[in-house]
């Protein structure tokens, strides 16, 4: 017997650097070395584009994702590179957002 993948899922042009999955919503959620962060269904559709906040710390702020997690509430938590947490809906919408100079792992 092979593994077969169930889907495959596109729309990041950098190679993956963090992910999540929501088995409850039926979501994947994906952050690329270089792009935005995409919530895709779990048949491969593409969703959404997770838009952060440029006015922060300008139009690479929200670059470089290092952690996902999203919760059964339909909450999406995103952690990036430069010390910036930005939590977004399921819907795409921007919730809310803090900076901090701690190193998160």
């Amino acid at each position: 017997d092979f593994a077969t993948p169930r889907a495959v899922l596109t729309g990041h042009d950098f190679e993956i650097t963090c992910a999540a999955i929501c088995a409850e919503l039926g979501l994947v959620i994906s952050g690329s070395k270089e792009g935005p962060c995409l919530i895709h269904s779990m048949n491969g559709d593409l969703l959404r584009t997770l838009e952060g906040p440029e006015r922060l710390k300008g139009p690479e702020s929200c670059l470089r994702p290092k952690l996902i997690q999203a919760s059964r509430e339909g909450h999406c938590v995103i952690y990036y590179e430069n010390g910036l947490f930005c939590v977004f809906s399921v819907n795409g919408r921007l919730q809310a957002t803090m900076e901090t100079d701690d190193k998160i792992r």
